[in-house]
């Protein structure tokens, strides 16, 4: 407890939690989507489970911190000539989660399309069960990255080493993933609300889960050591660049929100001499 309130603990607290949140935005995004399609009484439900959830299996997961790390070693090794691969228990679950987010986000986005209208017979027959079982899955895979994170940022050597001793470490990251969940759950609701309400907002979000999936399946086979021919391992996609299109791509979407609901229509430079110029043209001819 005495590390605990030390500059650098109280440092590394508040930029883990922040870090727990971006990783979060994601999960939020999912949780938005998935317990949009359930009755209005048991949305708020699916997000509270959901994101306890999220809670739980990070807090279980640091527990068996020992646990995560082994399945960092290779399974087996394969050498087919054109391809090679040294798959990891960990490079599995990211693999998998992010086949099955691009699985679910494209379902999604057909249904929104192409598919049949929602009605509240439609939203009653997607169970609260079901909608738990998806978010538990794909729970399992953010909590690996999210813990993995955490422990690469907050160092478990003895203090006389300038770390925080492995139970210092563990109360700060437990500590982070509380806080942040907290924080979650606060602005879950209002996301929820706001996602759902805009469509345009809902296929962006289902567009970023297909990144977030892309995502997940490069970082799997690099994990993995994946090797196709004389290329080279496959590279990882830095996330920085993820989330800078993502923040960006909602900048514009609420830009296009903000000019809609404005009563002034935005006229272009030069359109009164377009409009002149149409007028005295003769289309007769």
């Amino acid at each position: 407890m005495e590390i605990l309130f030390t500059p650098n603990a109280l440092i590394a607290l508040l930029t883990l939690t922040f870090l727990e949140i971006i990783l979060g935005i994601d999960n939020i995004v999912f949780l938005s989507i998935v317990s949009g399609k359930l009755k209005a009484e048991d949305q708020p439900k699916a997000r509270r489970i959901g994101l306890l959830l999220a809670m739980v299996f990070r807090i279980i997961l640091l527990f068996g911190i020992t646990w995560v790390l082994s399945l960092q070693e290779s399974l087996t090794h394969i050498d087919w000539g054109f391809f090679k691969a040294s798959p990891t228990g960990q490079s599995l679950i990211i693999f998998g989660g992010g086949l099955f987010l691009l699985y679910k986000s494209v379902t999604e986005i057909h249904h929104k399309l192409e598919g049949e209208e929602e009605g509240e017979k439609g939203k009653a027959s997607n169970g609260l069960s079901a909608a738990i079982l998806q978010i538990a899955l794909l729970n399992i895979v953010f909590s690996f990255d999210s813990i993995l994170t955490a422990v690469g940022l907050v160092s478990m050597k003895d203090p006389a080493q300038g770390g925080f001793g492995y139970e210092g470490a563990l109360l700060i990251m437990i500590l982070a993933i509380i806080i942040s969940i907290i924080i979650m759950m606060i602005f879950a609701g209002p996301v929820s609300k706001f996602v759902n309400e805009h469509p345009t907002i809902q296929i962006l979000g289902l567009s970023f889960l297909i990144l977030i999936g892309v995502m997940l399946l490069a970082e799997g086979s690099h994990l993995a050591h994946f090797s196709f021919g004389n290329d080279g391992e496959v590279g990882t996609i830095p996330k920085g660049y993820l989330y800078f299109s993502i923040f960006f791509s909602l900048f514009v979407e609420f830009l296009n929100l903000k000019m809609k609901k404005s009563k002034k229509t935005v006229k272009l430079h030069n359109s009164e001499i377009v409009d002149d110029k149409l007028k005295d043209t003769d289309f007769t001819n």
